[in-house]
Formats: structure tokens, sequence, C-alpha cells
């Protein structure tokens, strides 16, 4: 399998505070993986690191096989983050416009939709089967709706992986069941490497083939199948190991 993300090393530090400690990890393609952790953990961080939001204090990230700072094919990259700074719930924009500002992202100027981005944009909508709401206005939708529009976005540019900060926390419970069956479509038929923010640990193990748990050390990185054997997750949990991860996994 290819490479897709390469850490090693990686620390990073607000002051004095140490947020990250030497986590080292590959993720291949066809990937999906789980991360997870503690309030505080660092898990936000280590995405904002990946995407190069922030600046390690020390290690490296290669995407691609390429070091991240000369990395500049960021359209292989969705991602899609807790809170969406950059969409109002409100905004007075249709589902097709808001998929399409994906591919406006990617252009250079002029930045001009033409008819093949149309296309382009009616794909994305039609693989997430909410073609059907391309003409209704952002502001009128479900939270479930609101996810899906944001995730073709995600989508319209054609990427190799998609990162997400706790994309199912504002959902509905059977939102959030389609949401993540979708994600294992994504995953499973098209080979789109998936890295996902989540607290649930023993729901996300239905859909991802491989955790990553984080305390600002890397606890554990490998298969859901043998983290529960696993010694380190067996010193971090203890006793309680079993009950919390194990028993709900299986």
């Amino acid at each position: 399998m290819s490479e897709i993300i390469k850490v090693e090393n990686l620390s990073f530090s607000y002051g004095q505070s140490e947020i990250l400690k030497n986590i080292s990890f590959v993720v291949e393609k066809g990937d999906f993986v789980g991360l997870a952790g503690p309030n505080g953990a660092g898990k936000t961080t280590l995405v904002k690191a990946l995407l190069g939001l922030l600046s390690p204090t020390q290690g490296k990230i290669e995407f691609f096989e390429r070091k991240h700072g000369v990395f500049s094919d960021w359209g292989k990259i969705g991602y899609l983050p807790q809170k969406n700074p950059t969409i109002n719930p409100l905004f007075p924009a249709t589902v097709s416009e808001i998929v399409s500002l994906g591919l406006l992202s990617q252009k250079k100027w002029p930045k001009r939709l033409t008819a093949a981005d149309k296309k382009k944009t009616d794909a994305v909508l039609r693989q997430l089967d909410i073609l059907h709401l391309e003409k209704k206005m952002f502001s009128e939708l479900s939270g479930g709706q609101q996810q899906k529009t944001l995730l073709a976005r995600s989508l319209a540019s054609n990427p190799e992986i998609l990162i997400f900060d706790e994309p199912s926390t504002a959902l509905d419970p059977e939102s959030r069941e389609s949401f993540f069956s979708l994600m294992q479509h994504l995953n499973e038929k098209h080979q789109i490497t998936i890295i996902l923010i989540t607290h649930d640990t023993s729901y996300i193990g239905r859909y991802a083939n491989k955790l990553l748990y984080l305390d600002k050390e890397l606890i554990y990185f490998g298969n859901f199948s043998t983290f529960c054997q696993s010694d380190k997750m067996k010193s971090y949990f203890g006793k309680y190991e079993q009950h919390i991860i194990c028993h709900q996994h299986n």
C-alpha cells in the first residue's frame, strides 16, 4: 500500500505547555482511521499540524511522500471542521452554490465556474444522494443535509483523503448512522482515505479499520481488531479497558 501521510517524532507546544510529544505513525491509501482520545489530548492540534495550520515544534510530516514544506497539491485533501467558520448556517446560497465553492478554491485567477464544473457539482450531489436539494437554500436544510452539503463541497475537488473533526456532533442518531455509512462507502468503494476525530471509540470501530489513540503521546496506533490485546492500551485503561472499549466494540 502507498503512504498517504507519514508523521515522525512530531511534537508541538504552546509556550511551555507541551500538547503533542514524539508522535509517529503512517496512514496508507485506503485506511479509515478513527482518531480518539480524551479532551485536551491534542487531537485537533494534530489535525491542524497535518493541514499546515500549525508549525510543529519538532518532527516532520510528509504527504504523498513529499515533505510538508514543499507539498502544494492541497486539492487532494478534503477537510471538514467541527464548526465551519467559513459558512454561516443562514448564508444566502443554494446547495449547488455551496458545493461549487470546493471547485473555486482550486482555481487560479480569474476564478470562474464552467459547464464542466457544473457537471462535477451535479455528480458529487448525485453521489451523496442530494441532487434533489441543489436549488434549496442552505439555511432551509436539516443538520444532516447541511453536513452532507459541506461534505459534497469537500469532495468536489476529488480528494484522495478526507479529514473530519467530530463530524457527527450535531447530528441525530439516524443522520449519524447515515453519515457514517456514507463514509464507509466512500472508503471501501472509492478508496478515499479517511481520518476522523471522534470521542466514541466503540461506535467508530464499526466503520474504521484503524485506531489512533492519543493523549499528548501516542497511546496506540493499529488495527481495531487487535487494539484490545495491546499492552499499551491495557496499561492505559487498566481494569476499565474491557468495559469501556472492547466490550462496546465487540
